[in-house]
This record gives structure tokens, sequence and C-alpha cells, in this order.
């Protein structure tokens, strides 16, 4: 029966180019090295390196050997590193980035209960609307809604995001409540982008999806703006629905146009690389993942 271990001996001879440096590399006598080579070149039947006092050369069976052994090594060698970080508790710093609403009103639980559970680690947590570079800025996981572009991030959804149409009391009692999307048009409305300028709305309800033109006083990019402003009485605004609801239960603002939503968007955490994930970053990616999903799938 072949032995792992001769594969390893062999294939660090290759690596090294002699037996001298890959007994060395293994700590291990040279004559040790050059049995465990003999053994498998026994098992076969074939020779696999050919050897004089000034070479080491693989044959044509050795190279073809080496080329499919050393995939499988690096695969064993794979698997006892994530078996390794599996079993070590999660320490360090993870840097975080999310959107600014969806931060406050979503992540901000899901990070108190990460750092309770791992009492060696720390979060650093950028609360942004701008879509940071997650390689230049150091970002260890980053959350986005919407569609995300092309990117070379790997990209886990967590589920689907949706909008609910929300106004102070006081804006109500002065101007009333649109009773179907086409009374927005005769609404100040506060925008959630640069400019008021052409702004339009795109919202599902039970006839179906409908688009119409709003406009208003008041317009920003960044939405804890945008939820001041309608809670000050500037129009109607279109909120993330964890937010939406947290701020109605607070009797901060009202619902409106009940039955209708914005159409629903992606929400994914992302992250540079799957490969080598640390303990720290898989461990808050489950715990989010589980948080998150579960509230945003339900709601």
């Amino acid at each position: 029966m072949i032995d792992l271990n001769d594969i390893a001996v062999f294939a660090r001879v290759v690596e090294t180019g002699s037996f001298t440096a890959a007994a060395r590399l293994l700590a291990m006598p040279k004559t040790t090295v050059s049995r465990r080579i003999a053994a498998l070149e026994r098992e076969f039947g074939v020779r696999l390196l050919q050897r004089t006092t000034r070479s080491l050369n693989m044959t044509d069976a050795g190279r073809l050997y080496y080329e499919q052994s050393s995939q499988a090594l690096r695969a064993i060698e794979e698997a006892n590193l994530r078996l390794a970080e599996a079993s070590a508790e999660p320490s360090g710093t993870i840097r975080i980035s999310a959107p600014v609403g969806f931060g406050a009103y979503f992540l901000n639980r899901a990070v108190v209960e990460f750092l309770e559970i791992y009492p060696k680690t720390k979060v650093e947590l950028r609360l942004t609307d701008d879509k940071l570079n997650l390689v230049e800025d150091g970002i260890d996981l980053a959350f986005r809604t919407g569609v995300l572009q092309d990117s070379t991030l790997i990209a886990r959804k967590l589920g689907s995001t949706h909008r609910h149409l929300c106004a102070s009391p006081d804006y109500l009692a002065r101007h009333g409540a649109p009773e179907a999307p086409a009374d927005l048009a005769h609404h100040h409305c506060v925008i959630a982008g640069p400019s008021a300028a052409g702004a339009h709305w795109v919202l599902d309800g039970p006839q179906g999806q409908e688009t119409v033109t709003v406009s208003g006083r008041f317009a920003a990019n960044e939405m804890q703006a945008v939820v001041a402003a309608a809670i000050a009485g500037y129009g109607i605004a279109q909120l993330p629905y964890g937010m939406a609801d947290a701020l109605i239960g607070e009797g901060r603002l009202r619902r409106v146009l009940g039955d209708h939503t914005t159409p629903a968007g992606g929400l994914y955490v992302l992250y540079p690389s799957s490969r080598h994930l640390s303990p720290l970053v898989k461990a808050f990616i489950d715990l989010a993942t589980e948080r998150i999903s579960n509230r945003v799938n339900s709601a």
C-alpha cells in the first residue's frame, strides 16, 4: 500500500531539486529520503527519478506522477489548514463597511452579539453610502444592497430588500395622505439621491408596477439625512423597511400607500477572496448571515 508520506517526500525532492535539500527541509536523514523514493518506485514498478552524481531529473512517469500527486497534496494541506483554523478561537480586528441605514438598523445587533461571543475580537464598523474599494481601504467585508456590478469580489446573497413609503404625522396632518401612486405627483417627496430634478419612483402594488414622477424640496444621497428630513415633515420618503418599521413603531413616521413597495433588490455580503478566509472573518460572516437573513426574509 502506498504511504502518503512517501509521496510527500517525492514531491519535496522534485521541488528542491536534490535529495540533500529535501532531507534538510524535511528534517530527516538523506538515506531515509532515498529509501522512501525507492519504496515508491518499487510500488509502481517504474523509475520516477534519474539520479547521477551531478544531476537529478524526472522521468516521463515521474513528471506525470508529480503533476497529479502535487495537486492532491496541496488539497490535503489546504484541508489541514482549514481544519486548524476552524478549531481556533477567532481573535483580532475585523473591518466592516455597510450603508448607513442598513448598518444602523440591521448590522449593529449582529456586531454586539459577535463581540459578546468572541471576547478576543474587535470590530471597526465603517458606515457609508459610498462604495469603498475593499482592498485599497483595508476592508475585510462589506454589505451592499441593490444590483451588484461585475466584480472580482466574492458575493453571498442574504436575501431581498425593498422600501416602504413613509411620512411624518405632522406632514400628513397638513397635506393628507396619498390614496394612489399617481397622487404622489401632488405631494412633497424627500428624494434619496443627489438631485430632485427628474426624479421618479417605481412601485409594486396590487395593480402591478407603476412609475410615477415625484418632486420635492429636499434631496440627499445619504440615508440618515433622508430620514431626518422625513421626520421633520419635509415630505414622503422611501425608507428601507427595517428602518421604516422601527420609526413607525416609535410613532415618528407613518406608512403611506401601505399596499405598495419598491421592487425587491438584493442584499449581499462581499469579501475579497474565499481562499484562506480567516476564522475571524468567517465567524462574522456566518453569524451575520444567519441573523440578518432571518430578519430580511421574514419581513
